[in-house]
This record gives structure tokens, sequence and C-alpha cells, in this order.
């Protein structure tokens, strides 16, 4: 029977246990620059089997939320040199995800030079985003469209960020072509209205997508890159698509051309969302034909139960890591899981980040 806690090869990259910490957003990148406090949070971390951070923008016009880190600048590069240190230190493999936002966002939270860009200019009309100047959630303005020249420009940031991310160390990239931002708003035919080379027909809408994986994987190594979607994803004022089970299953068959390490799955019904339909599981897990990383309300159970009948070979725990900076030990044991404090998600220090308790050395046993 196959179990989480099997050693698995990703890649090339040996992996103790199957379990990966998902990438999920922390907001203590004061500045946009990893600090100490970062380091010792996915140190903390480092039991997972592979540690995905949170979204890191590839350039200051990706960078929608407050206190979000990037990977364009020396100072960035330095202080992402730290976390991975203390992560290899502590015996951990962890990739970036590099997540450009797109037209969601504001222009309060990006730095000198920034800009609110998209494949379209279509209005986020629900949406609200955290500015820390305003003390609260405000409307989003609509972003300016790119121009062709500015879509290949942000390919090249892509690229830039994963040069730099192996440069800090790290194992290697996650793109995040989820939960609507740049990448998923190419693909999507509600954010993306383009009559170029980028849009017009669902080959079109994915050009951008697998231009920016070819390109990184070319750069770094295609082992050294995964991909995240979310095809059944509404977050971000993405509708529901009659052909997202089609255009999803050509989009990991053309990526799986490529070679690259995995591609991760996200399902959101946990949170609200659609829940993802089985032919979405079974097209993706044909098309792609590598690592297949299962995300989604996840407990030890149901893990067990998909990884053995080969739904997956990964399996993503979000929530569960907040709380638990131990929690492959804890499922293992079978010793009680923390609640995690929504309150402290997105503040600014340790409070509800590196706070959370592990496991004593005599309880593990059951002394």
């Amino acid at each position: 029977m196959t179990t989480l806690f099997d050693a698995y090869d990703l890649a090339g990259l040996p992996l103790p246990n199957r379990a990966v910490m998902s990438p999920m957003t922390r907001s203590r990148a004061i500045g946009g620059v990893p600090n100490d406090l970062m380091a010792t949070y996915y140190a903390q971390r480092a039991g997972a089997g592979l540690i995905v951070t949170e979204g890191v923008a590839p350039s200051p016009n990706g960078l929608g939320y407050p206190r979000i880190p990037g990977l364009w600048s020396r100072e960035q590069v330095d202080g992402w040199r730290k976390v991975t240190d203390a992560v290899h230190e502590a015996g951990g493999r962890i990739f970036a995800q590099i997540m450009h936002t797109g037209r969601v966002g504001h222009p309060a939270n990006l730095p000198s030079g920034g800009e609110l860009l998209a494949p379209s200019a279509v209005p986020l009309e629900t949406t609200k985003i955290w500015v820390d100047a305003e003390g609260a959630a405000v409307p989003v303005p609509t972003a300016r469209e790119m121009s062709t020249e500015e879509v290949h420009a942000a390919i090249e940031e892509f690229v830039l960020a994963a040069r730099n991310a192996i440069e800090a160390g790290f194992d290697g990239i996650e793109l995040h072509g989820a939960n609507g931002y740049l990448l998923q708003q190419f693909l999507h035919p509600h954010t993306n209205r383009r009559d170029d080379e980028f849009g017009g027909s669902p080959e079109a809408r994915r050009h951008f997508v697998l231009e920016v994986a070819r390109r990184v994987a070319d750069a770094i190594g295609p082992e050294r890159v995964g991909i995240r979607v979310s095809p059944f994803g509404v977050a971000n004022d993405l509708p529901l698509r009659d052909d997202a089970v089609d255009d999803y299953v050509a989009l990991a068959g053309e990526l799986s051309k490529l070679g690259l390490a995995y591609l991760h799955l996200v399902d959101h019904s946990a949170l609200g969302a659609p829940a993802v339909p089985e032919a979405v599981y079974e097209g993706l897990r044909s098309a792609f034909g590598g690592t297949l990383i299962l995300a989604g309300g996840y407990d030890l159970e149901r893990a067990n139960r998909d990884l053995d009948r080969d739904r997956g070979d990964l399996v993503a725990f979000g929530r569960p890591f907040i709380a638990n900076p131990d929690l492959v030990e804890r499922l293992r044991t079978g010793a009680p899981l923390e609640d995690p404090r929504p309150q402290f998600f997105y503040s600014a220090d340790a409070e509800g980040y590196t706070d959370y308790p592990v496991l004593e050395t005599s309880d593990v046993a059951g002394d």
C-alpha cells in the first residue's frame, strides 16, 4: 500500500515523504524582502516532503498584496538565501512559487514603478484588496491591458525570477497558474479578450502559460519547474467555464512535452468553490503523465486513499501546516493537531506565525 509516509523521487530530488506544504500567503515580507522571521517559519516546517513557498512576485507589477516577497532584486535574493539555508540545514527541500497577481491588486501596494497590468482591462466587481496605508480592504481599480511587448516583457520577468530563485538556493520553482492570477487570467476567456498571439482562441490563450513554462524550463532545467492550476477555481471573479475540462486537459498535454517536475492540481471546494469533477483528475493524470500533486482539504485518511489508488503521487496540505510545524510527525504518530488562528494569517509579526507548539520527543515516543 502506498502511503503519505513513503519516500518519493521528484525528478531526481529525493523526498522522504509525500506530504507537500502548500503555498500560502502569510504577508510577513516587510518591504517585499524575505527576513529572519520567514526563515524561522519555513525551517520549522522542514519535515514536509517538499515545501512550496507563498507566492513570490517576479516583478514590481506582480506585487498586488501588502508585504508579499519578491524575487527581482539583489536584496530579495539575499533574503531568500537565509530561508533556503535554514530549510536545508533542517533537512528540508523547498520550491519558490512565482506568482504574478496581474489585475488582482492595488496601486498602493505596489513599489515605485509598479503598475496594475492584465491581459485585458476587465474590472473585478466583487474582490477587494487590503491596503496597509488605508487600514482596510478597498475596491480594486481596473488594470490596464498589456501591450504585446509588455506580455513578452512579463515572460522575461518570470525567467529572471526563476534564475534568481536558483541563485537564492531554492531546489526549484512552481509557476502559480491558479487562483485567478496572471497565468490563469491569460487562460480564461473572461479575463483574456485579446486578439493578438496571446488571445482569441483556446490555443492562443494557452500560449502565454506555455511560453512562460518553456522559457523558465530552458533557463533552470525542467526538473526544477512545477506548475499549479485550478481548473474549477472561481477566485478573484473568474466565472465557471463550460470548456474547462477540455482546455486544461489540452494544457496538461502540452506541458507534458516540456518534462516539468510536476503538475499541482488544487480543488477549492473545501473553501466553497465548485468541486473538481473526476474527469479533470483522470484527464490531467493521463495527459500530463508525470508527477501529480493533489491539493484541497485533505486529511491523512483521504490522502492515503488517493495515493494508494494512484489518483496522484503527492498530497499538499495548507492550513494544517500553519498550526502544526511538525505536521508529518503528528500524522505519523496520531498526535492531535493544533487549530490555526485565522486572525493572524496575514498579520506582520511572529504571533500566529512561528509560535505554534511542536511535539516533545517524549510525546512522539509515547512516554
